[in-house]
């Protein structure tokens, strides 16, 4: 018998689209690489390369590859749904949504919830003993940033329902419609100067390329063979890049497609209509690489690597932050030098660093890989409303845990998510219980 993973990848159907998985492997790996590189420690604090030398701020027009991920969120959410569809009782169509959000949300929150418990409980440990200074205070507010996108990506779960009728019925008019939303915002934003309005954004930005997967599923990115089959990818990269460079030159949208420290707009909190375009570049350009990257995934070990990744992203995706500000942390305690960023002894550095914190990632995976394994398959039936309350106690819990860290946890540090202060036992609550009504509302009785 093989390793479960030969297992699988050789069970693995003729039908399926195995690019869609090499790209959530890609996505992520992508924005793991670019964390560690956009992070300037020194003795004094950590900054951002890109701020330090903003001449490498076009290069975010390629690492931020999150719009790609959303994208592939789209595909996959497209074929579980109407899978779900196929098996459910007569005139159940609340219960599949129950059983729908718990089947994908599990391999979500289960690593999330315990990342968000392991670290609470090291960082009220840590404050208790007094600590909580230097670097470490940083880690503790740092480490849960990532988690906004577990919120995105949350919604987009969540809305997928809704949102797949409208596809059905409108096709690429309800893409259409929610990038109009998108770009009637920011009129409305920076035209009008309406407060608050930005924040819908996060909606209408993500939702769009969420709604291109959607497309993809139904083989409207791209059909036939040849060139042919190239003209609407191609149409789709050009077209985005070109409405994304003419937004952010003539426009008041930043270079930078990743936040910036101290800019007064940001093209990613909230999202902007410079960073949809952005994305529907991206969408494109993956879409043309789609037949060559199919011929690659054909080859046993390739197909193989992707299958494994896979099987532990979301979990390396989760802790790549503490592998990485761990190891900034060992040269602080060992007297290593931090060279200035940017500096040629800074560069020369990095790939010890890179390396370091790829192997401390490798550690902290094995010891938490086992809460992404897939679990048994989720009943067809389960109860509609609560699920839907869950998933919006998730995704509060998540994006308030994201803007509050566990910094500052016995003084009652507090953070505004849009215009509601949260603290972080606050949000870890709330996830938690999110968490366990998803879990329950979907545990109908079904065929398993």
């Amino acid at each position: 018998m093989g390793s479960p993973v030969r297992v699988l990848a050789e069970a693995t159907p003729v039908t399926r689209d195995r690019y869609v998985d090499l790209l959530r492997v890609a996505s992520l790996a992508a924005v793991v690489l670019g964390h560690w590189l956009m992070a300037a420690v020194t003795p004094d604090g950590v900054g951002n390369l890109l701020a330090v030398v903003p001449a490498l701020q076009p290069l975010t027009w390629l690492l931020q590859v999150m719009p790609v991920f959303f994208f592939v969120g789209g595909f996959a959410h497209t074929l579980s749904y109407r899978s779900l569809l196929r098996k459910r009782p007569e005139g159940s169509t609340d219960s599949v949504y129950a059983a729908f959000l718990r089947a994908r949300l599990q391999r979500l929150l289960r690593p999330t919830m315990v990342f968000v418990l392991v670290w609470g409980a090291a960082a009220l440990l840590i404050q208790l003993l007094g600590g909580g200074g230097g670097l470490t205070g940083v880690t503790l507010r740092l480490v849960t940033q990532p988690l906004w996108f577990i919120g995105i990506y949350l919604a987009m779960v969540a809305f997928t329902p809704p949102l797949l009728r409208l596809h059905e019925r409108y096709g690429w008019g309800a893409f259409a419609g929610l990038a109009g939303a998108a770009a009637a915002v920011d009129v409305l934003r920076f035209g009008a100067g309406v407060p608050y309005v930005e924040f819908l954004n996060f909606a209408f930005v993500w939702l769009a390329v969420h709604q291109l997967g959607f497309l993809r599923a139904d083989g409207r990115l791209g059909s036939g063979s040849g060139l042919h089959a190239l003209r609407r990818p191609a149409l789709l990269a050009g077209g985005g890049l070109i409405t994304a460079v003419t937004l952010v030159a003539a426009g008041p949208y930043p270079l930078s497609m990743v936040g910036m420290p101290g800019e007064k707009v940001s093209n990613m909190a909230p999202p902007t209509l410079a960073l949809l375009c952005h994305g529907l570049w991206l969408v494109g350009a993956v879409e043309l690489l789609r037949t060559p990257a199919a011929r690659l995934l054909a080859r046993p070990r390739a197909w193989r690597t992707v299958v494994a990744a896979n099987g532990v992203a979301m979990t390396a995706f989760l802790w790549h932050l503490t592998a990485m500000l761990g190891v900034y942390g060992a040269m602080l305690a060992l007297d290593v030098p931090l060279p200035e960023p940017a500096t040629a002894a800074w560069w020369a550095q990095t790939p010890l660093r890179l390396a370091v914190a790829a192997a401390l990632t490798a550690v902290l995976v094995a010891a938490f890989r086992t809460f992404e394994r897939p679990a048994p398959t989720a009943a067809v039936q389960g109860h509609g409303p609560l699920a839907a309350l869950g998933a919006t106690l998730c995704l509060l819990g998540v994006l308030g845990l994201s803007m509050v860290g566990f910094a500052g946890l016995l003084e009652g540090r507090t953070a505004l998510l849009i215009a509601i202060p949260v603290t972080a036992p606050a949000a870890v609550a709330t996830t938690l219980c999110g968490w366990l009504l998803v879990e329950r509302a979907g545990r109908g009785r079904g065929v398993r």
